[in-house]
Parts: C-alpha cells; structure tokens; sequence
C-alpha cells in the first residue's frame, strides 16, 4: 500500500473558475429541481441532423418545466460546416461543435447523443444522404440510441414526409426516426445490440412542426391542429429569474462556431408537435398522458417515491443537508430495483444531489496537465463536507493508476482534508482523442469498433477517482475524473482535463505545401516531448520521384514539453505531381508519427486531439501576375496562407484603415468568406472597395449568405441578387460559358483537369440574379436540377475588375486542389 500524505490546507483556492470547464456547484434551489427531476421517469428524444437543428426552446421546455430526463440525438457532430471562430474545419470542427452541443446541453438540462454519420456536406436529397451515410448503419445507431435511452416520446425536427424540400441530411434524420421507431422493440433487428440491452418501444412520436412548414402564418392559421399539441414555452422559472426562452437564448448560444448568437425573449411563446405514431393523449397539455411518469412505475419504486416526494415537498432550502438521512434511504432502495434502466439512471441522478446537499466536494487534481503511457502521475487530492452530517472518507481508488488507499477519514464539518498520492500509467493505455477520430472512416461514416462507445458524445475517461464515502452510515461511491488546474492572471482558477499524450510527436504546419516557384523547398518538422529525456531520429516519409535530404535527422529533447524543430529539404519531380509526407520518429526502436492538436476556446474544454501527422505536399503548374495582395478577413478561412504557399505576398487589412490610400497599394484585394455577413465596417467602406475598381483595382469577393448582410444595396457595382443556389456533387460538370474570357485563359489555361479532385462541393450561395454588366463564366448543376450560371461572375467597373465567386476556395485550398490555384491565380491576374 503506497503511502498517503496527509496536508491540512495545502493550498487557498482562488473561486473564480474558467465558465466552460468549472465543477457543477449547485445552489439550494438548484438542487430542489433536481429532486423534482429525481421523482419523474419519463423520457423526451428530440432527433435532428447536426449540432444547432435542435430546438432548445422544446428541449429546456421538457426538461425544466415537464421535468423529464431529455435528449438531444444528432445524426452527425457538424463537421461538414463553416466555422466563424477559428481555422478549423472538418475533423477538429466536429470537436469543437460536439463540446458546444454539451455546452449546449449544460445549459438547458438536456442529454447529448449521436449517431456514427459524418457530416459530408450539404445534400439535396435523403436518397444521397443514406447512400453516403451507409443507411444501416446510421440506422442501426438510431435504433440503439432508443434502446439504451429508452423514451416513451421522440420528437423529430424536420418532416420526414417532404424529402427534397430541404437539407437531405434534415430530411434523413426524421426518416431514421420514423423507421427506428418500430424497429427498436423488434428482437430480430440489430439483435447483436441486445448482448448489452434490451428491446424498447416508445409510445408516441412527434413532429416538431411550425408556420415555417406551412409556407407562411396564415396558411398555419387555416390548418386542422386536431393532431397537434401546442405548448407555450414562454414560461417563467422563479427559481432562475429566467423564462424558459431565455434559458434555450443562452443554450443557443453556445453555437458559436456557426454564429448562433441568440437574443433572449420574454412571454408567450407556442411551440407545436404533430403526432406521426403512436396515440394522441386527449390531454393535449400532458405529452406523457396515460404513461405512469411516478415512481409507481417500477417494482418496488412506491417506497422510494413515498421518500423522495416527501423530501421534496418538506425541502429546507436554507439547510438543504436536513434532508440527507433521507436521500440515503432512497439511494438504499435504488440500490435494490431490479428494473437496471431506472436503476442507473437514478443512481446517476441521486449521486449528484446528496453531495450538493451536503456541500461535499470531492476533487483529484494531476500536478501536469499531460502524461505518457508508463509515467508516474501525482496527483492532490481535496475532500471537504460542509454540512454537520455525520462521513467518513473510507477509502480512494484510481485503479487505472495503481492507487487503492484506505484512508478512514472523518470529515467533519467545514474541516478540508487534503492528501497527495502518485500512481503509474499503464504502458498499454490510449492517446487521450476523440474516440470516432481512432480508425480511419469514410465519407459518410466514422469508424467504431466498440459498439459501447457509439452514441456516447466524446470519450470517456479512463482514469477516475473513486471515493467511497460513509454518509450517515450508508458507503457510497461517488467517481471524478483527474483535471489539472491553474491560476491565470485574467481568469483566475482554470480548469483543464488531464490527457495522456504519445512520447514524442511531430506537426508539419502547413497542411498544403505547394511548389509554385521552384523545384525545393526546406519543410520545418516540429518535434515536441510528451516526456523528458526524448533521445531518437526523425525521418521524412514522402512521395515515390520526391528526394528528400538528409535521409535523418538526431533529436535530443531534455525536458517534458520542449520543442525543436528540425529542417529537410525536400525537392518536388518537373511534372506537376502529388502526394503526402509525413514525419517518421524512432525512439527506443518504437516510432511514432502523430500531431498533438489542441483547440482552446473560452466557451468549450480545452480539447487534446491526436492525429496522424502529414501533409500534402503538390508540384503545382502555375503563374501568375501581381504580388501584393490585401486581404479582408470574413468567417475564418486559410485563403491568406495559400495564397501565400504560391508566392503572392498577402497582408491582412483591418476594415478600420480602409481607405482610398491604403488600397491604392494592392494589386488585388480579396475579401473573405462571409465578411459581408460578419463585418460590420464593410457597410462604412464598401464605397473605398468599389472606387478602388474603379480606378484601376481588381476586387475578388467570396461567398456570402442572403441573410443578415451588412451591405445589401451596392455588394456590387452593378446589382446582382444572392440565392440559395448550391451544386453540392464535387464532381459535378462544368461548363465553360465564355471559353474565351481572359479568366480562364491567362496567364494559366483552365481546362476540365482543372475541376478534377475538388471536395465536398462545387460551391454555394451563388447569385441568380445580375445586371447584363456581369459576364458569367461558368455553370453547374446537381444531377436532376437546372443548370446553375452563377459560380463565378465578373465585370468591367472603370479600369477595373470586380470578381464576386460562390465557388468553394475555402475548402479547396486546404485540400491541395491544384486547380482551384490556377483559376484563382487567374482571378487575382485579371487585367495585368
């Protein structure tokens, strides 16, 4: 048994804690709703397509005014959208938008689940969608969400009955639904499913239905509601200070990434769902009508409830700890329910609540934020009761670690106990990542092998504190995960997770590395210690008839966490060739030859991904006119670096210093992807932007939605009018419509190679509307649709040129097309 140093107050915690990552603290009247929510078992699956389709009005609704545990079941993580925030997109933007739908969740009091879809992009028709998704597969999750989650009620988010009037993927996740909904209590579907659970079947299913669907208000008004039920989820919460639509305002929010900013609102507010299954409670007020929502439910629940009821209503809330002798007795009798459901979702729910009673803190903290499989951790641990209710700290187990220490600790009360310990990470223990991000996917589908995993919203930790408490003579186990903390100046305290890291890791920056300008090009790997005392080599694995000198490189990497970046020259075939590389380190005869990536946002946990470390490296046939460019930043896109991966010099232009001096130094502007959605100042300074074709300049503009621009009247120097229009078929034709134009002609020949190898779609939100000033250049459609003329318009202004495109740069660029560069060389070339 290692030894437990025993620390009275090792350290003054400062109280002000990082918002997206600080311990739950419930208050009295916090935790008087949670018991509320204890003494009600039903269940609400509100399904949709991707994180920021749910309504947070419905689901706050059920779950703080029904009281019913309620889930939010998103077919994909997002990662096929746009992000407003940062640079990251596709795998790391899914990371990012799965912790907002927590952030989300944490707020409203929902669940979060998901299903193994990748989010490819946008799709026109369900038919595409499940062919890409691989639709039994998607369909097997959905069916397993219903029978681990087991609701009595689904309701779906879009109209499964209208497929091709929206999103396919929207239309999709109601189709799923719909079919999982009679399939979930079948017990020849998905069979190997009931090793781990049983069968289930849900008792009604709704559709979240609005005005919206009906074309407009009025033809909502006129319509027959006898199959629907209205809830107004306008309703005030005393114990918040907040409506309901406040509180789904500030869940909303937490979409930040998409730019969901929302606006909290006050009063009245309806929202309507539509029964497609199921029967129709004749109470329209009460979803769950006919369904036992009371304790009565279960065998043996009527003791429990006779207790918890009794608490609830005889609830102390300056003294919540009074009611702890009781709240044991009812975890007595959870403890013996043979329905294991309820039992563990009881448990769960009860587990939380005693401790916040009993302002019993409990906490593990690691004294680095990362290790290495093998290492010794050291860990701090605080155990403190604030109540006068007889514990005893019996025990703590991380026996992940190798720690198992008996430590009969009375905890009296306000008195903290403190206590360091260290154990050793077993050499056989996983990178902390993502666990849909381990095994390489497809398009439409991430790869799990544990079929436990699927669903669950990130990867659970393996290395948890396990306390066994004595509460008023009942041992109860109460489990937290390690987390590191620190002290910033700004912040305060600022919690992190603890993350297991590989030995030594490897990035090469830039993702894309293209050879424009020559035939060698010297690549910076960066090597960073998980670990002290880092000895080894480090190789360039690279493309057949690419050379790459030296062949190896030395490290010596002393401390944990140092970095040393290491230089090869690698030199590109004369024919226009691609391919990846990627950096090889050997240490100890094991090598390793993955990225450490972190994302660090104020609003979500800071998250460790480990990916394999490449990049794309491309031979590029291509020239060019012009050198400095200004750049207005939108949405967040990495169009600047590539731009300057072919030799352009680009500096970034503050929309503040716009003027006609400023830009008169460029040779091309370009403004970012939805800057004239996101850009407030364009509206002041669009007037400098056209003077400057006017006069001699050449503008290039990228996509922008039709919604909520700041510039509407003069976007461009003639009208033109933004649509929905989208060809999503990467590989979809283009037609040459004015094969003569200078565009596509100098100083690079555009041919149809040149449209080979593009990802995710052509483009979007082209114009479909424009002035005869405006000559359009190229024309696509999606198979069974018209032919879209508005990819790419361009027009003489003056002197100048004026460039508006909705073809995708953005997500080319990062890909390495070679021939999104050539054309859009020849975009920024016009007129020189």
């Amino acid at each position: 048994m290692r030894k437990i140093l025993l620390v009275v107050g090792f350290g003054l915690l400062i109280p002000f804690l990082s918002n997206a990552q600080k311990p739950d603290k419930p208050n009295a009247s916090e935790i008087h709703e949670a018991i509320k929510k204890l003494n009600f078992l039903g269940s609400v699956l509100y399904v949709a397509a991707h994180p920021d389709d749910e309504n947070t009005r419905l689901i706050s609704y059920m779950s703080n005014h029904v009281k019913a545990r309620t889930a939010y079941l998103s077919m994909t993580r997002g990662d096929g959208g746009q992000n407003l925030i940062g640079p990251e997109i596709r795998e790391l933007l899914g990371v990012i938008r799965t912790q907002e739908l927590l952030a989300a969740r944490k707020i409203d009091g929902g669940e979060q689940l998901f299903t193994r879809a990748n989010d490819f992009g946008y799709s026109k028709h369900p038919d595409e969608t499940l062919a890409i998704w691989d639709k039994k597969e998607v369909l097997s999750d959905v069916v397993w969400a219903i029978r681990k989650f087991r609701p009595d009620v689904i309701i779906n988010r879009f109209n499964h009955r209208t497929p091709g009037s929206t999103h396919g993927h929207h239309t999709s996740s109601a189709m799923l639904s719909v079919e999982a909904f009679d399939l979930a209590n079948k017990k020849n579907v998905y069979p190997d499913q009931l090793k781990y659970l049983d069968t289930w079947q849900p008792k009604r299913l709704f559709f979240n239905t609005s005005w919206w669907f009906y074309g407009s208000r009025e033809n909502f008004d006129k319509a027959d509601k006898s199959n629907l039920l209205e809830f107004d989820t306008g309703v005030y919460y005393p114990f918040s200070g907040m409506s309901n639509t406040e509180i789904a305002s500030l869940s909303r929010s937490q979409h930040k990434s998409q730019g969901f900013g929302s606006t909290g609102n006050r009063g009245k507010q309806s929202e309507y769902i539509e029964l497609i299954k199921g029967d129709l409670p004749k109470d329209k007020l009460n979803i769950f009508e006919g369904i036992d929502t009371s304790w009565n439910r279960i065998k043996g629940g009527k003791a429990i409830g006779d207790i918890l009821y009794q608490v609830e209503k005889d609830f102390d809330f300056r003294n919540p700890a009074a009611s702890l002798p009781q709240l044991v007795k009812a975890y007595q009798g959870i403890q013996q329910l043979e329905d294991d459901h309820w039992k563990t979702v009881k448990s769960d729910e009860i587990k939380k609540i005693i401790p916040a009673a009993a302002g019993l803190y409990l906490e593990a903290v690691s004294s680095e934020p990362t290790s290495t499989t093998g290492s010794e951790i050291y860990l701090k641990i605080e155990a403190i009761n604030r109540s006068t209710s007889k514990m005893v700290l019996k025990s703590i187990k991380i026996g992940a670690v190798g720690i198992n220490e008996t430590t009969e600790k009375l905890l009296e009360n306000n008195i903290k106990q403190s206590f360091e310990c260290k154990g050793k990470i077993p050499v056989d223990f996983d990178d902390t990542n993502p666990y849909w991000l381990t095994n390489k996917g497809t398009l439409g589908m991430y790869s799990v092998d544990d079929q436990k995993l699927i669903g669950k919203p990130e990867t659970e930790r393996k290395i948890k504190a396990l306390f066994s408490v004595d509460i008023e003579g009942t041992i109860i186990l109460f489990s937290k995960e390690i987390i590191y903390k620190t002290n910033d100046p700004v912040k305060g305290e600022v919690y992190k997770p603890f993350e297991i890291v590989p030995v030594v890791s490897a990035s090469i920056k830039d993702k894309v590395i293209i050879y424009a300008n020559g035939p060698a090009k010297q690549i910076p790997v960066t090597i960073k210690a998980g670990e002290a005392n880092v000895n080894g080599t480090v190789s360039l694995a690279h493309p057949k008839k690419w050379k790459v000198s030296p062949e190896s490189v030395n490290i010596n990497l002393k401390q944990k966490g140092e970095e040393k970046t290491v230089l090869f020259t690698l030199t590109a075939p004369e024919s226009q060739s691609e391919g990846y590389i990627s950096p090889i380190i050997t240490v100890n005869g094991n090598t390793y030859s993955k990225e450490v990536i972190t994302i660090d946002y104020d609003h979500i946990p800071f998250q460790t991904v480990v990916l394999p470390s490449e990049a794309k490296v491309v031979r590029l046939d291509i020239k060019k006119k012009g050198q400095n460019i200004g750049y207005i930043e939108g949405a967040g896109d990495v169009v600047p670096e590539s731009l300057r991966q072919i030799g352009y010099k680009v500096t970034i232009i503050d929309p503040e210093s716009i003027s006609a001096e400023t830009l008169n130094t460029y040779d091309a502007i370009v403004v970012g992807i939805r800057a004239y959605n996101t850009v407030e100042q364009l509206k002041f300074k669009q007037q400098y932007l056209l003077d400057y074709v006017k006069n001699g300049g050449n503008l290039v503009i990228q996509y922008n939605t039709n919604r909520r621009l700041k510039v509407e009247d003069n976007l461009g120097p003639y009208p033109f009018k933004l649509s929905r229009d989208r060809v999503t078929d990467e590989n979809a034709e283009i037609t040459f419509l004015v094969p003569d134009h200078q565009v596509l002609n100098s100083p690079n020949k555009i041919t149809e190679d040149d449209f080979k190898g593009w990802v995710q779609e052509r483009g979007l939100y082209f114009p479909n509307e424009w002035s005869e000033k405006y000559t359009a250049i190229l024309a696509a459609n999606d198979i069974g649709e018209s032919q879209k003329k508005g990819p790419l318009l361009i027009a003489q202004y003056g002197k100048g040129y004026y460039v508006y495109t909705g073809l995708s740069f953005f997500r080319e660029f990062p890909a390495g097309v070679p021939g999104a560069y050539r054309l859009f060389a020849n975009m920024l070339s016009l007129g020189k």
